[in-house]
């Protein structure tokens, strides 16, 4: 028995509101109709989806997984029909971005007004935060990274890499001495970022590919890099910092990386989004965005850092 599409709309909008009445008075059907629609699409699966007492609706296990998939195909009936009444090529509705604290903060909230001043039919709703998001569930349509490896139910683009350098400053390394090997930092005071796996624990590698693991401590554990580049920047100890945190202050002077030839793995920057058979205009003209401000060569953070060399035979004299 073929399923009416029309059945999943009404099955939503029934449990989104939570009574029969609700939905028809919504959907301007008669409840009777909204109720048809629910025993017609019951049968057609073969399964209960509803328990239906006097005094509320509650769902079956299988009721759950359907209305799941029923709001999905209401979502994407509403995005192809807003596209459908587009002209080619135009971007319009609403898009939510999830992008890291301290890289939308310094990177994606300065370039934000240009794409906006593109698209003034788009709505963009952004939100910061160092966690990783499940984007379906969360409700993003679109999710910049900085990782090494991607869930694959994504499509993930690459963008620009992201270096990973031990930085401090020259006052620090004058005081302390400047490490020569990765086994030297452990005589060292490090500052830890605790969003990392195993966050007092550092993997080098030098250019022949051989590996390192070197263990830190410090008086300073914090799940912020802004507020980490702070106590840096107050000679409190060293760090992994990402480049695209510490450009600024190692061009300037005011930090100096250490042990480049020894480098953590880098990670890369991606635009993430889901799989979907037809891309939305909204977040096809953001991965453009992406692609433009932020891919190979196009980062500002990516290149040669010409002030670290020197201020670091600065610091070790």
């Amino acid at each position: 028995m073929a399923v009416d599409l029309n059945a999943f709309a009404v099955y939503a909008k029934v449990v989104e509101l939570g009574s029969f009445t609700a939905a028809a008075e919504a959907l301007k059907l008669s409840k009777s109709v909204v109720s048809r629609h629910i025993s017609m699409l019951e049968d057609a699966l073969g399964v209960r989806l509803l328990n239906r007492t006097t005094r509320k609706l509650s769902l079956t296990e299988a009721g759950t997984v359907v209305f799941e998939r029923a709001s999905r195909i209401v979502a994407e009936a509403d995005e192809a029909e807003r596209d459908a009444v587009c002209i080619e090529g135009a971007v319009r509705g609403k898009l939510r971005i999830n992008a890291p604290m301290s890289f939308g903060i310094r990177e994606l909230g300065p370039v934000l007004p240009k794409f906006l001043a593109r698209y003034p039919e788009l709505v963009v709703d952004l939100a910061l935060n160092d966690r990783l998001v499940d984007l379906m569930e969360e409700g993003f349509d679109v999710s910049l990274r900085v990782s090494r490896l991607v869930d694959s139910s994504f499509i993930a683009r690459q963008l620009a890499p992201v270096r990973r350098l031990i930085v401090g400053t020259p006052a620090y390394f004058e005081k302390h001495g400047v490490p020569e090997h990765p086994r030297d930092l452990a005589s060292h005071t490090a500052l830890l970022y605790t969003l990392l796996p195993r966050p007092e624990t550092i993997e080098f590698k030098d250019a022949h590919g051989k590996a390192l693991q070197v263990e830190l401590k410090g008086p300073l554990l914090c799940n912020n890099a802004d507020a980490m580049e702070s106590a840096l920047l107050a000679g409190l100890g060293i760090s992994v910092v990402p480049d695209f945190i510490c450009h600024e202050d190692l061009r300037s002077g005011r930090l100096v990386s250490v042990l480049d030839d020894w480098a953590p793995p880098p990670l890369t920057l991606h635009v993430i989004y889901p799989h979907t058979r037809h891309l939305s205009a909204k977040v096809r003209a953001f991965v453009d965005f992406a692609v433009e401000e932020f891919g190979p060569g196009k980062a500002r953070w990516t290149g040669p850092l010409g002030a670290r060399s020197e201020k670091k035979k600065t610091a070790a004299k």
